[in-house]
């Protein structure tokens, strides 16, 4: 059942999904922002990591200003004859690897495992994919490369 938040959760749940403020004490100051104490900030994100709703807290690195700025997501067909949790396991792990997800197939699209692959070049991430290929042994897979990037945030819930 969905958790139901008061006002003041709500208030802070806004703030933290933008920016954490550039100081020693950031939840200190969002509880500041919105009227909580701290404790009740950090009790409200370690509930929420308790109950499942959040697997992690932390910050998100722009991997093209870190110098990362090739990427392309890689639909590969596992088939009905491999383990996808398995190979998708070891994909996960590489840490070219950012988003890893198995989804279900549709007629004329045979691809069941999605990695988004992040190189420095072009070539960076057809070596990647090589290399992922041979140690999979999937040879049957669509490298689909950004052309422009439209959107790029993180989900707002409140």
């Amino acid at each position: 059942m969905p958790r139901e938040f008061t006002d003041i959760e709500r208030s802070i749940l806004r703030r933290l999904q933008g920016d954490l403020p550039d100081s020693a004490t950031p939840f200190a100051d969002i509880a500041r922002e919105t009227g909580a104490d701290e404790a009740q900030v950090l009790a409200l994100v370690n509930d929420l990591k308790t109950d499942g709703a959040i697997r992690r807290f932390g910050a998100t690195l722009r991997h093209q200003k870190a110098g990362w700025g090739h990427n392309a997501m890689v639909a590969w067909r596992i088939g009905q004859d491999r383990d996808s949790d398995a190979v998708g396991e070891a994909m996960a792990a590489k840490p070219e690897i950012s988003h890893c997800y198995i989804r279900q197939t549709k007629p004329g699209w045979p691809f069941d495992l999605y990695t988004m692959v992040h190189g420095q070049s072009p070539g960076d991430v057809q070596r990647i994919v090589d290399q992922l290929a041979r140690e999979t042994g999937l040879d049957d897979y669509a490298i689909l490369e950004s052309i422009r990037e439209l959107k790029k945030t993180s989900m707002s819930y409140f």
